[in-house]
C-alpha cells in the first residue's frame, strides 16, 4: 500500500493569475472584504469589477466575506452574499441572479487527489443558477451545479448537482421536498 508524500507536491500546472494581481487583491480583500467594520456593498462591487469580476446590479455583500480570485467570478443581479461567506474560487464560480448565500456558506472549487502520493490539486467550476439559496454554513463542492431555485439547507454538503426547485439537506445532501414559491 502506498503512502502520501507531500514533499512531491507540485502546483506548476495551476495558474491562478499574475503574482502582482494576486498580491494586490490579497491586500484589498483583507482591508475591504474580510474586515467586519466595512459594510459598504457598492465599494466592494466596484473593487470586484476593477479586478475582473463580472458583477450585476443590486448585489449586497456583507462584512467578513472572503473571495479568492475575483477574475474567476461572475455574479448576476440582486445577489445577497452573507457574513463570513467564503468563495474559494480556484476555478470559475458563476452565480446567477437572485441567489442568496447565507452566513458562513462556502463555495469550494478545489480539492486534492487522495489516490496520488503527491496529493495533486484538483479544481472544478461551480455554477449556482437563478434563485438558488445556499443555507448558513453549507458547503458546495468542486464541479457542482445547483440548478434553478434549488435550496441547500443549513450545514449541508452538496457533493453532486442539485435539481431545480428541490430542497436538500444533510451530508451528503439529499432531497427532502419540492420547493414551492407562492405568488
Amino acid at each position: 500500500m502506498g503512502k502520501t508524500d507531500l514533499s512531491t507536491f507540485s502546483n506548476k500546472e495551476y495558474h491562478p493569475g499574475p503574482f502582482i494581481s494576486r498580491s494586490i487583491w490579497y491586500l484589498v480583500n483583507v482591508i475591504f472584504f474580510l474586515n467586519p467594520l466595512f459594510p459598504v456593498s457598492f465599494i466592494k462591487v466596484m473593487l470586484l469589477r476593477m479586478f475582473g469580476a463580472k458583477v450585476g446590479k443590486g448585489v449586497v455583500i456583507k462584512p467578513s466575506v472572503n473571495i479568492k480570485y475575483p477574475w474567476k467570478l461572475q455574479i448576476g443581479d440582486h445577489v445577497w452574499i452573507g457574513e463570513r461567506v467564503w468563495i474559494d474560487n480556484l476555478a470559475q464560480v458563476s452565480i446567477g441572479s437572485h441567489v442568496c448565500l447565507s452566513q458562513g456558506a462556502m463555495l469550494l472549487c478545489g480539492n486534492h487527489n487522495y489516490k496520488k502520493p503527491s496529493f495533486d490539486l484538483i479544481t472544478a467550476p461551480i455554477v449556482l443558477e437563478e434563485g438558488v439559496w445556499i443555507g448558513a454554513q453549507a458547503l458546495v463542492c468542486p464541479g457542482v451545479t445547483c440548478h434553478s431555485h434549488a435550496v441547500l439547507g443549513v450545514q449541508s454538503v452538496a457533493a453532486s448537482d442539485l435539481e431545480s426547485y428541490k430542497v436538500y439537506r444533510g451530508n451528503p445532501a439529499t432531497v427532502v421536498r419540492e420547493r414551492r414559491i407562492d405568488d
